[in-house]
């Protein structure tokens, strides 16, 4: 069982020579490694051709991260396809552990395991919150980490590639896609995957403009966004405005209010659930 893993950069030249380390020393010989740069110009060039013998790569323009990954995986050939952000990295025998189970676990599509959250330094310093499959669940927030998957290539063939249109929450949107289709997923209690969270990376430095993009999602693939999502962008809106811990009241007053206009704006309506929600611990 050959596996393919496909690695979009973009200057991002500090941290992708961790990331190809953490795929060179898994203990797997069938293995195939494809990075899509997007035209890096800092030292990302360099590192990939001092490991051109181990990595297959290229670099060109292209429409954002979904846009490269998808690059990979139409290159790739393994029949178990990854994906590891340039800032990622996996943890020792990962691979092996996942494989192990694709290989007798024929009924399985897709295998998301546990991961944590580290530094610029490498070091883990919170473990993310996956949790036990559960499709309803998945609405209300994304327990799976992204570079802690794996899914079979017929996935592939049957559900398409990544929504191109996306630029935060593509990878959330698949597993959404897939579930909704009771595509078969299994939870390795394991820990597989560092996922790198700092400052200036693209998910915390954009964090409004990410969850509009999950409600927008949401509207546009399933209808309706889930209560929880409206009252975390107002959350997340509030919070750039008022400092929670100096003005209690205010902050939470304030995020109840901007749910209810999240709710109108996204689902044009408030729903008995969310005025639950709401009251009467906010008002």
């Amino acid at each position: 069982m050959k596996i393919s893993i496909i690695t979009p950069s973009l200057n991002q030249g500090r941290f992708i020579e961790r990331t190809l380390e953490s795929v060179a020393r898994q203990n797997v010989k069938n293995i195939e490694h494809i990075v899509f740069d997007g035209g890096s110009n800092d030292e990302t060039l360099d590192i990939l051709r001092r490991c051109s013998l181990d990595v297959s790569w290229k670099s060109e323009p292209d429409s954002g991260q979904a846009h490269a990954v998808n690059k990979g995986i139409l290159a790739s050939n393994g029949d178990i396809i990854g994906w590891l952000n340039s800032d990622d990295i996996y943890y020792p025998y990962a691979i092996d552990r996942v494989l192990n189970i694709f290989s007798t676990r024929h009924d399985i599509d897709v295998i998301y395991g546990m991961a944590e959250h580290i530094d610029t330094e490498d070091t883990p310093f919170e473990d993310y919150p996956t949790e036990e499959w559960n499709s309803a669940r998945l609405q209300e927030t994304c327990f799976i980490c992204q570079p802690a998957l794996f899914f079979r290539r017929n996935i592939v063939e049957r559900f398409g590639l990544l929504d191109q249109s996306l630029h935060y929450c593509m990878d959330y949107e698949y597993w959404l896609r897939l579930s909704k289709a009771n595509v078969s997923f299994f939870y390795l209690k394991e820990k597989l995957a560092g996922s790198r969270m700092y400052e200036d990376n693209k998910t915390l430095s954009s964090v409004i403009p990410v969850h509009r993009e999950i409600n927008d999602m949401f509207r546009n693939c399933f209808g309706k966004v889930p209560d929880a999502w409206l009252y975390n962008y107002a959350y997340v809106v509030t919070r750039e405005r008022i400092n929670e811990n100096l003005h209690a009241t205010r902050f939470h007053r304030e995020t109840a209010i901007r749910t209810l206009l999240a709710s109108l704006r996204w689902n044009r309506c408030i729903s008995r659930s969310l005025l639950h929600r709401l009251h009467p611990r906010w008002f």
